[in-house]
């Protein structure tokens, strides 16, 4: 009987890129495969999305701005090494699925081995300096102490689980690789409940447990992060699916973990230009004041909602593209890269115009006493959706044949030479922004927050134009012919 209702819902679900197909935008049999790959991917994104909304939308409640702001400000710190999990685990499923369509499977295998040794060689470090330097490192972005001493708290405690986050992502790449999206699905089907329950007793004190505030919402988190990689590494230890975690035998091979840092490299420089370009973009922030720097973190949760579909498309992108330059279709690789980035747009903006449209209740229910500021920032956000699905699809497709260097020249093209630039020029003339061995950095020209807006928006489509300008040369077919991964590896 749950077999026969799974199959209703996929017929039902499958009317999408069929619909898309009839009108002439899609060719159906790719639309399909993309689409199957995409849905579970946007499932687990969106309930991950969803549990970031549900720690702001309980903190807001049951604290106030000055918590919300505390905890953009140290999340902002997690996405350091959530980015270079992101980056690692691009080269994970780039490597896995270009073996995979090579049908060199113990090859396969064995990079996720390195990936997780990859992994904790990044987290261990990391997590271990956030513990020493919590407090300073928020007071860089803030001078308001009750934000500085909330941020220091839920920095410390969501950095425990940043070796189990890795390991997760990792995991959920490597099934997606050999075209398994659906087990980090269930997966977080099963932990994302979990992780809301804990936020929710633990930062009101309900029952049995201590009232915690800002700290709840952080253990809930970490607590769900390690039960995740728990979990994932039960599935792969199992032997029950298409890839595997190989403890015993060879540990280290330099050529797949070589292509994978070669892969992942340039994406590590994508995310981290974002995430570094982020600080002084909030100092801009912080300097308009605690308010916007809410309204800011409220919008850009709930419209990322909205942008999940694009996080599933990058990923069957990189699937498709990956395991059809593994078998030796560049033509093949090329029309999945188009047809996912069709049927992604179409998804995103239909997704987008629902969110945009119901701001300002969403913003309410946040109870926020800055409606219209939180509202007009999820609008902002909304104007970008097509922008960040181009570049994220075709980023993906790029990624499945290894060129991930023009993804980092947009980044930083977008942050660097557009984004923080305009951004700046919202602050007031006079005011200084930051001081470096006594040079004062006062860059303001007192355009408020148009600046802010025009930054963002500008960013987002830069960042689509350079992605979609790179996989359209075709350059991308010769950098996955170079690479030599796995040749004379002995993963075998």
């Amino acid at each position: 009987m749950l077999d026969d209702a799974k199959r209703r819902v996929q017929r039902v679900a499958f009317l999408f890129p069929a619909a898309l197909a009839r009108l002439g935008l899609l060719d159906r049999e790719k639309g399909e495969e993309a689409f199957d790959l995409a849905v579970p991917v946007m499932v687990t994104g969106g309930m991950r999305t969803l549990l970031r909304v549900a720690d702001f939308f309980m903190v807001g409640r049951a604290l106030g701005a000055e918590a919300v702001a505390a905890l953009e400000l140290g999340f902002q710190y997690f996405f350091i090494p959530f980015g270079l999990s992101l980056a690692l685990t691009s080269g994970t499923i780039s490597v896995v699925s270009r073996f995979e369509g090579a049908d060199e499977h113990e090859k396969a295998n064995f990079a996720i081995k390195q990936s997780l040794w990859l992994a904790l060689a990044l987290a261990v470090p990391i997590t271990a300096a956030t513990w020493l330097y919590a407090e300073p490192m928020i007071d860089v972005l803030t001078d308001d102490s009750d934000t500085i001493r909330l941020g220091a708290i839920y920095l410390k405690i969501i950095m425990l689980s940043v070796s189990f986050r890795f390991w997760s992502m990792i995991a959920a790449r490597a099934l997606a690789g050999v075209g398994d999206t659906r087990t980090p699905m269930y997966v977080r089907l099963l932990t994302l409940p979990t992780n809301i329950f804990l936020n929710a007793v633990l930062i009101f004190g309900w029952g049995p447990f201590p009232e915690l505030g800002v700290a709840g919402a952080a253990w809930g988190t970490a607590v769900a992060n390690v039960l995740a990689a728990t979990i994932f590494t039960g599935a792969l230890l199992s032997g029950r699916y298409s890839v595997r975690l190989p403890l015993g035998g060879k540990q280290w091979d330099w050529s797949i973990a070589g292509e994978i840092v070669r892969v992942g490299l340039p994406l590590a420089g994508t995310r981290l230009s974002r995430t570094l370009g982020r600080f002084p973009f909030l100092l801009v922030l912080t300097t308009l004041g605690t308010p916007v720097v809410a309204a800011y973190a409220i919008g850009r949760r709930v419209m990322l909602l909205a942008l999940m579909p694009a996080w599933g498309y990058s990923t069957a992108s990189s699937t498709l593209v990956g395991q059809s330059i593994g078998a030796g279709d560049d033509d093949e690789a090329t029309a999945y890269g188009w047809q996912t980035l069709r049927i992604a747009l179409v998804t995103q903006l239909l997704i987008g115009a629902v969110l945009f449209a119901a701001a300002r209740p969403v913003a309410v229910a946040f109870g926020t006493e800055h409606v219209d500021l939180t509202v007009t920032f999820v609008r902002v956000f909304g104007l970008g959706v097509a922008a960040f699905s181009v570049s994220r699809t075709m980023r993906g497709g790029l990624r499945g044949a290894g060129d991930t260097r023009w993804p980092f020249y947009g980044a930083f093209v977008g942050t660097y030479f557009f984004k923080l630039p305009v951004a700046f020029l919202a602050v007031a003339p006079g005011v200084v922004l930051f001081e470096v061995a006594g040079w004062q950095f006062a860059p303001g020209m007192g355009f408020g927050l148009l600046a802010v807006y025009v930054s963002i928006l500008g960013d987002m489509y830069l960042r689509a134009g350079v992605n979609v300008f790179r996989f359209w040369t075709g350059e991308w077919k010769r950098v996955a012919r170079e690479s030599d991964v796995g040749a004379g590896s002995g993963a075998d």
